[in-house]
């Protein structure tokens, strides 16, 4: 990820909004963008005028919006590829990764009973996001709760760290390596109470 990092950086920096976009949608298919390190550096990008506002509306909210929605579209079609894959995925290659047919049920009802807590609450562990999509697809949740769910975790998540990268401004290095760690740290605690719970 670190070798990654400039070149992320420059994508929203010389695309800007549409740059932003792509990054998000490419983190949210299991590409390791670091999208908890982008939002805040979009945000400084707005808060500095690198990324511009929409009359009224201030830059570090377009890329909030921006980003939330390039999440909303790639986990989409990570939730479609589990969704018209699942079972015969799992006939075809749970073999070679131990994920048997009758496991697909057990899954099916984890999501049934708590899917959509977990949908909203995987916006927020590291790497667990970018894939996070995926269950509830081959789960066949039903597609408005897949949605809302994933819109408002992305939406927190995204004009949260844009906000935070606006007021940061240029010191937004700084704090950057901060939100990382913090991610990663709240990242280990909910898979710890997950496997707990389960």
């Amino acid at each position: 990820m670190p070798h990654l990092a400039p070149y992320i950086h420059n994508l929203v920096l010389h695309f800007g909004y549409a740059g932003l976009f792509v990054v998000m949608f490419l983190g949210n298919i299991g590409m390791p963008t670091g999208t908890e390190v982008v939002m805040p550096t979009s945000g400084a990008l707005a808060g500095t005028g690198h990324l511009p506002a929409l009359g009224p509306i201030p830059g570090w909210a377009l890329a909030g919006a921006v980003g939330t929605l390039g999440e909303l579209c790639g986990g989409l079609v990570l939730y479609t590829i589990g969704w018209y894959g699942g079972l015969p995925f799992v006939h075809r290659y749970g073999k070679y990764v131990r994920f048997r047919e009758h496991e697909l049920d057990r899954v099916h009802a984890f999501y049934e009973k708590h899917g959509r807590s977990m949908v909203f609450w995987c916006r927020f562990i590291p790497f667990v996001r970018g894939v996070s999509a995926l269950p509830p697809g081959i789960s066949r949740m039903p597609k408005r709760y897949f949605l809302t769910y994933t819109a408002l975790g992305s939406g927190l998540f995204c004009f949260g760290l844009a906000a935070l990268g606006n007021v940061a401004g240029h010191n937004v290095d700084a704090i950057t390596g901060y939100v990382h760690d913090f991610a990663l740290a709240f990242g280990a605690g909910a898979v710890a109470v997950i496997a707990a719970a389960v």
